[in-house]
């Protein structure tokens, strides 16, 4: 594919909206210590529709196979931040997942938290935004095709099973002791 090509991608309203809310989801979780869990999970819910749309939005485009992808977001990086985050949703945090594959071979459902789902979000996303931010333009084209073949492969996935997990945290009725809990992290 020729430059002017590849710069049509990477600047195409598509891709720039994209990266806008990826950048503000990015910051949101990079804020998120403290936050009382009812608000943290409020603004989630309306963020991650958003980003689901806006992936789904993006264009089409093939890759270099040999690309790899620069590592922004570091393993002690993903771990704060998935801590951070647990520590916010703290009793909510658990959910089951009956979308994962595994669960039609096994006896036991599949348990997963909140917090690591929106750790892999955070981790697949701020790469992407990190990699527009260095401002390299073949870079930023494969990270357009990268973000795009791994939500339709594994992200928008877990997008859409996070987003059922917290909307079902937030709207689930509750017992009226879990109401003086329910703010979660610090006041």
């Amino acid at each position: 594919m020729e430059d002017n090509e590849k710069k049509k991608v990477v600047y195409s309203r598509d891709a720039i909206e994209f990266v806008t809310v990826a950048a503000e989801f990015c910051a949101y979780l990079e804020q998120s210590e403290g936050r009382k869990r009812k608000d943290f999970m409020g603004t989630v819910l309306k963020i991650l529709p958003l980003l689901y749309l806006k992936a789904s939005l993006l264009p089409a485009v093939e890759g270099a196979e040999d690309f790899l992808p620069e590592a922004f977001v570091s393993e002690q990086d993903y771990e704060v931040m998935r801590l951070t985050l647990a520590d916010v949703m703290g009793e909510k945090d658990d959910y089951l997942d009956f979308c994962n594959e595994d669960v039609r071979f096994s006896d036991e459902p599949a348990m997963k938290t909140i917090s690591e789902d929106l750790a892999d979000l955070y981790q697949a996303l701020k790469n992407f935004v990190e990699t527009y931010r260095v401002g390299i333009d073949e870079n930023k084209y494969e990270a357009v095709a990268e973000v795009g073949y791994s939500f339709s492969l594994y992200w928008g996935q877990t997008l859409a099973n996070t987003l059922r997990a917290l909307h079902r945290a937030k709207y689930a009725p509750q017992d009226e002791d879990e109401d003086e809990d329910e703010d979660g992290g610090e006041d």
